[in-house]
């Protein structure tokens, strides 16, 4: 007789030991980054897959190298950074990554909006229309009430089983919307188009990937794993799989839009863009899946979002991760409420965005260079001496954040400038 209770055991299990991968892919994956994937298979098909690759690939040692730091030294990374480095430069780099916590909660928190005001008008043939300010209260009070009740192994679980819902949904989607599968071979050979904003969107689909925040949320994924030196070949199998999945769902959103929006030279500017010409294009059912997918990711997304900047706080001040404590809690409300910004004075959710991809940037390089100065101190690992190839591999990565630094302060100054002239 089959046995329900033991296979929901080990489906349990299997959850929880992938939990720390699937935050990861969860924060990665939300709506900013919906939009950037969107607007890149959009304007320019498959052919910016390969910065996809990178940038999955240079995360991937990026987790690994705060992961051993981690594990080695028994230390969350800031405060590692601040007994090495002191507490103005661990200030700053808190600073850095607050601001890109705060702006892309705004953005998402608007773009979500959006999104569910049009599919309720597009299920109800226009009938119901949700306040952006409804919509926005609703996210909020659904987020907060699981964070208000749910500890750290909670938080895990709920990602989880946001994310596998959030990634069969962009993954069906793509299956639904199949490219040629020569584009998408060619998509894996490095080319820039030669598109005036294209360095920007090059910057933005790195910026969203290989985020600062997400860097450092690993660090407190694996203390709360409780991983040891015995741990490490786990913790690699476990960024493997959250890098290769991260690839995977954000290269069907790229798929998505390439196999319908690029031919007929349709830009996305918005997720609410992809939403509104997807429809007629690859139809409802396509469309509502896709829908479901973007309101998933701006769940995992915020929901990282609302315990990260706690985190950072108890990181740098080397006390417990304590969700329930009166101060954790206000501190998340005065977060949350943030998302409101947009839907009550207005704006452009993208510019927001892209306000918090410019930050990132800045911040991923100075990463790259602690990370690698405290991996290679006998001071921080003592005799754990650092492998080799993820030295090289994290010389590789700085090279490639002061490249995409350089085309993010291009694109950047191009978008400001075309956008004041205009």
């Amino acid at each position: 007789m089959f046995d329900f209770q033991k296979l929901r055991h080990r489906l349990t299990r299997l959850f929880l030991s992938l939990g720390p991968g699937l935050f990861i892919i969860g924060y990665i994956v939300g709506t900013g980054s919906v939009t950037t994937m969107a607007s890149a298979g959009a304007r320019y098909g498959m052919s910016m897959t390969w910065a996809l690759a990178l940038s999955c690939l240079f995360t991937y040692v990026m987790i690994v190298s705060v992961s051993r730091c981690t594990i080695v030294t028994g230390e969350t990374i800031i405060h590692c950074i601040r007994r090495q480095f002191g507490s103005t430069i661990a200030i700053f780099v808190i600073i850095g990554l607050f601001m890109t916590i705060l702006t892309s909660v705004m953005g998402i928190t608007a773009i979500a909006s959006d999104v569910l005001r049009e599919w309720g008008m597009q299920l109800t043939g226009g009938r119901l229309i949700v306040h952006p300010v409804v919509s926005t209260a609703m996210f909020i009070s659904v987020l907060y009430y699981l964070f208000w009740f749910g500890k750290n192994t909670f938080f895990l679980k709920a990602m989880s089983i946001v994310v596998t819902i959030m990634g069969l949904s962009f993954i069906s989607s793509m299956f639904l919307i199949v490219p040629d599968m020569s584009d998408i071979g060619a998509g894996l050979v490095p080319h820039l188009p030669s598109e005036a904003d294209a360095s920007l969107v090059l910057a933005g689909l790195v910026g969203t990937t290989m985020a600062g925040v997400c860097v450092v949320s690993r660090s407190y994924l694996v203390a709360e794993q409780g991983w040891k030196i015995t741990d490490l070949k786990t913790e690699n199998r476990d960024a493997i799989f959250s890098l290769t999945l991260t690839f995977i769902v954000s290269g069907s959103i790229i798929a998505a839009a390439a196999g319908t929006l690029y031919p007929l030279g349709i830009p996305v500017r918005n997720a609410i863009d992809m939403v509104i010409t997807l429809q007629p294009l690859a139809g409802q059912f396509a469309s509502s899946i896709f829908i479901f997918g973007i309101l998933a990711a701006a769940l995992s997304s915020l929901f990282a979002g609302y315990v990260l900047g706690p985190w950072l706080v108890c990181d740098y001040l080397n006390v417990p991760r304590k969700m329930n404590r009166p101060l954790v809690r206000i501190a998340v409300m005065l977060v949350a409420i943030i998302g409101f910004t947009n839907p009550v004075f207005g704006g452009s959710p993208v510019v927001i965005m892209i306000a918090s991809q410019a930050i990132s940037p800045v911040i991923m390089p100075l990463l790259v260079v602690l990370v690698f100065v405290m991996l290679n101190s006998k001071k921080t690992i003592g005799k754990y001496k650092n492998p080799l190839w993820l030295n090289i591999g994290l010389g590789v990565t700085f090279v490639f954040t002061l490249f995409l630094s350089y085309a993010g302060v291009v694109g950047l100054f191009d978008f400001l400038k075309n956008s004041l002239g205009g």
